[in-house]
């Protein structure tokens, strides 16, 4: 019974994994990418660095209560992130329209961006927990290099109030 037990753990982290690159850190530069926006937009990163400092967070479901209050506490605390030089995006792999009906319901003004493969997340090496994609921020400054992140699964709404804290102490 051990036996098989650990044949399923093994499995699974194997599964969990796969197409996974290793997790960026502080120091890196972000890989370039093009994502549709909640508008059927391409939005492409390297248009943005040299020009503003990017929050990037991934997220794991648009709706979700955890996800919907991170987005809300982005969304309340959006000036701020402008005032210190930033823009902030939001990933997952929800479609289009499932982004512009998040936007539209809770009033958020900045873009949601579709990666429907994960594309984007594993070439960020962002961990999932369990079966559900990960969730984890990531501040990029001018020159395309990660200059903080933070990943807490169950507290959404922390990733907002520390992000804005590392900008308004940077």
């Amino acid at each position: 019974m051990q036996k098989i037990f650990a044949i399923l753990v093994c499995s699974i982290l194997i599964i969990s994994c796969k197409g996974q690159t290793k997790q960026l850190a502080v120091g890196d530069t972000i890989p370039m990418f093009s994502l549709k926006n909640q508008n059927d937009s391409l939005f492409n990163v390297a248009d943005y660095i040299g020009n503003k400092k990017l929050v990037i967070y991934f997220y794991p479901k648009d709706e979700s209560p955890a996800c919907t209050k991170e987005a809300c506490s982005f969304r309340d605390s959006y000036t701020d992130f402008t005032d210190a030089g930033a823009i902030v995006v939001g990933i997952n792999s929800a479609s289009v329209k499932s982004h512009h009906d998040f936007i539209t319901n809770h009033q958020l003004p900045f873009t949601l961006l579709s990666d429907p493969d994960n594309k984007v997340l594993k070439m960020f090496g962002v961990k999932g927990k369990f079966f559900i994609t990960g969730r984890k921020t990531f501040v990029v400054d001018l020159t395309g290099k990660i200059v903080y992140t933070f990943d807490s699964f169950s507290n959404g709404s922390a990733h907002a109030e520390k992000t804005l804290e590392f900008l308004k102490g940077s």
